[in-house]
């Protein structure tokens, strides 16, 4: 996964024994089977690996494991890419598509004018 990657949230589960604190890291929390994309990976000084989307933004705040200050991030593994990656590839596959179609349209219609 990478920045501008489509995502699908896999997991949203908050474990009993983690909900105290997730509710003092988190003004937002991410939702099952919504899409999402992602703003930034971080590797949490090899902790976890965590990432930060484009549609929840949190406040930084100071995390103690890390030793600074950072928008708290979502677990990679409670996230699965989609298989359209980036907005910008879906819009140059889109345009590929128009591109072919528009194409056989003038051909159709260059044939259509000569008889």
């Amino acid at each position: 996964m990478r920045p501008g990657d489509k995502v699908v949230c896999v997991n949203d589960k908050i474990d009993a024994d983690k909900a105290e604190e997730i509710r003092q890291d988190f003004e937002i929390w991410i939702t099952k089977d919504k899409e999402y994309t992602i703003r930034e990976i971080l590797d949490n000084n090899g902790i976890v690996t965590g990432i930060l989307l484009e549609e929840v933004h949190n406040f930084p705040k100071f995390f103690k494991l890390i030793n600074r200050y950072q928008e708290p991030a979502f677990a990679i593994w409670r996230f699965r890419k989609l298989n359209y990656a980036t907005s910008q590839q879906a819009e140059e596959h889109s345009e590929g598509l128009v591109g072919v179609g528009t194409q056989e349209v003038e051909k159709n219609t260059e044939e259509q004018n000569k008889q």
